[in-house]
């Protein structure tokens, strides 16, 4: 029993083999997944990929490295699209300081309305951190983000700032680099992060987990994130499978 909270089934490399991808998912017991759309090429087959499968949902927004490209239109529509069926979360959103595509100041701005979005229409929020995390922290702080709740996604900071997001209704999300030999930061967060706040993901087809890292990720790898936490904190693989899967069906508000 596993949920990949976080993959991109809609990005152009599983163009070719996605059925089989998710099939092979399914074989190594992944039950659910959450295909994310950020712009306006992979949010329409994020839902496409939704509808077609039970067991796999949509989340919708905007990432921040495209923030100068987004729209007031885009805006409404992913406000329009949060009320499908299989739409579970706003994001992926957030602020990304590793590239320069958008300036800072756009990108808080679209962040800003994100939020204010998915308070409106009563979602919670995914949420990407690249070299930003206080800043992060501050804006989820000044728009009390805290109404909604959200997942951190791929969290790979220090644990040092694991209790701002706690409080404010927060799940810690770790993926591929938990498992890399030289990334000591998720590894400490896996230790210390609450159960109950815990949920796992691949972010496929990045951040391939090793042994199979500098490869294309895919769901199916989740495995590979659930035993290394497992091994991190001494529990069995079934334990951390069976609660983060719990976790993240009730964040996503999922029946079992």
């Amino acid at each position: 029993m596993l949920f990949d909270t976080h993959v991109h089934l809609n990005a152009k490399q599983f163009e070719d083999d996605r059925e089989e991808t998710i099939q092979r998912a399914y074989d190594a017991g992944v039950e659910n997944m959450v295909v994310v759309g950020f712009d306006r090429e992979t949010i329409p087959l994020a839902i496409e990929i939704a509808e077609s499968y039970p067991d796999i949902y949509a989340a919708v927004g905007w990432h921040p490295v495209d923030a100068i490209d987004m729209t007031e239109e885009d805006l409404n529509w992913i406000e329009q699209l949060s009320s499908h069926p299989k739409v579970v979360a706003i994001g992926e959103m957030g602020l990304d300081y590793h590239w320069d595509k958008s300036p800072k100041d756009i990108q808080k701005k679209v962040f800003r309305k994100q939020i204010a979005l998915a308070k409106k229409v009563n979602m919670p929020i995914i949420i990407h951190n690249r070299e930003a995390t206080e800043d992060i922290i501050k804006i989820l702080q000044e728009e009390n983000a805290k109404e909604i709740g959200g997942i951190m996604h791929c969290y790979n900071d220090s644990v040092d700032y694991v209790q701002d997001c706690l409080d404010m209704n927060f799940y810690i999300s770790l993926g591929g680099p938990v498992t890399f030999k030289n990334a000591p930061l998720p590894k400490e967060v896996a230790k210390e992060v609450p159960l109950d706040r815990l949920l796992i993901e691949t972010d496929a087809p990045f951040l391939a987990p090793h042994p199979n890292r500098g490869k294309r990720n895919e769901p199916a790898y989740v495995r590979l994130v659930a035993e290394q936490i497992a091994a991190i904190r001494e529990m069995s693989v079934e334990e951390i499978s069976g609660i983060t899967t719990r976790n993240a069906r009730r964040f996503f508000k999922i029946d079992e």
